[in-house]
């Protein structure tokens, strides 16, 4: 089989594609024949060695698949061969085929294609654990999503307005505001023109953001706090714009409101029912059409550097695909 191999930490640039031997399913596994991969931000810093989690050398990048599963080890009763499935494994989800632990496979509704389940995993759990269990979003609040175009921001767009709330999305050029239009946002701000602080506040009639769910961070994450309602939580996702800001904490205290950090990995591993039960109800809304999840653009497995300097250049909006 083919996989992309990330086999020093130079970047996308140096990601090779290599013919490996076949997996083979070991107990309580399964083997995945890959029909979509998809990256996320973390693939970026992966790559050059700088996220938290360090795959061991080599690696695969993309941690969320979809495809079918072609073996199964022993004691595996959750699925069986031919069985379309979804998961997200933390890395090695750019080759042909990948071994998973059989237990965190989830199937695919009919009628969802693999590059749509491919991207549900991470950015629509991450947004739903965000706003629901830790924003506590309310219908009728107002929720500010910072990097609203790309993957996580733009499932923040779609599950904070079915929720309720009335839905600011804040991205750095008109085109990506337009893609955040059409996923039910409700008022756009360009933040790369005017003072954000005072868009939000104009745009949410002097009252603030009840909630914000900040993908970015940077230079955007003060003037958002500046902007907050009294009581409101801010939700840090990550930091896509380059650095960590320093938040003065007397801003916490004048508007009463929470700095709140939202770890979906670490959250999912310390409770793997949530994550079932979590994966089920978006699954359903993507089959339902209550979710859309929008793919930016689909890349042959040749192509896994290019991909990933997609997302380097902040150029996508929504998922980025990986199809071997």
């Amino acid at each position: 089989m083919r996989a992309a191999l990330c086999k020093t930490l130079t970047g996308p640039d140096d990601i090779v594609i290599e013919e490996l031997p076949d997996p083979v399913a070991g107990p309580g596994e399964a083997v995945i024949r890959v029909g979509a991969a998809a990256l996320n931000f973390l693939d970026t810093l992966a790559v050059r060695g700088k996220y938290q989690f360090k795959p061991p050398m080599p690696f695969s990048p993309a941690s969320e698949f979809a495809g079918r599963v072609e073996s199964v080890g022993d004691g595996v009763t959750a699925v069986k061969v031919g069985d379309r499935v979804f998961g997200s494994a933390g890395h090695g989800a750019a080759r042909e085929k990948m071994v998973v632990k059989a237990a965190t496979l989830m199937p695919i509704p009919a009628g969802v294609s693999d590059e749509v389940a491919a991207g549900v995993t991470v950015t629509y759990g991450t947004g739903l654990h965000g706003l629901k269990d830790r924003g506590h979003l309310q219908p009728g609040e107002n929720c500010v999503i910072l990097g609203a175009s790309g993957g996580a921001g733009l499932a923040a767009v779609e599950l904070a307005k079915l929720m309720g709330a009335r839905v600011i999305a804040c991205a750095s050029t008109d085109e990506k505001l337009a893609i955040c239009k059409q996923h039910g946002a409700d008022a756009l701000i360009n933040y790369s023109s005017g003072d954000l602080k005072e868009q939000i506040r104009a745009a949410t009639d002097g009252q603030g953001a009840d909630v914000v769910y900040d993908c970015v961070g940077d230079r955007f994450a003060e003037p958002a706090i500046r902007a907050m309602n009294w009581g409101g939580r801010y939700l840090v996702i990550g930091f896509a714009a380059g650095e960590i800001p320093r938040i003065p904490l007397n801003l916490l205290l004048l508007k009463s409101c929470s700095l709140v950090g939202v770890f979906w990995g670490a959250h999912v591993t310390r409770n793997p029912a949530a994550l079932k039960s979590s994966l089920t109800e978006l699954m359903g809304w993507v089959a339902e059409g209550k979710l859309k999840p929008h793919v930016h653009k689909i890349f042959p497995l040749a192509e896994t550097g290019a991909a990933i300097r997609e997302l380097d250049r902040r150029a996508s909006t929504g998922k980025v695909i990986i199809k071997p």
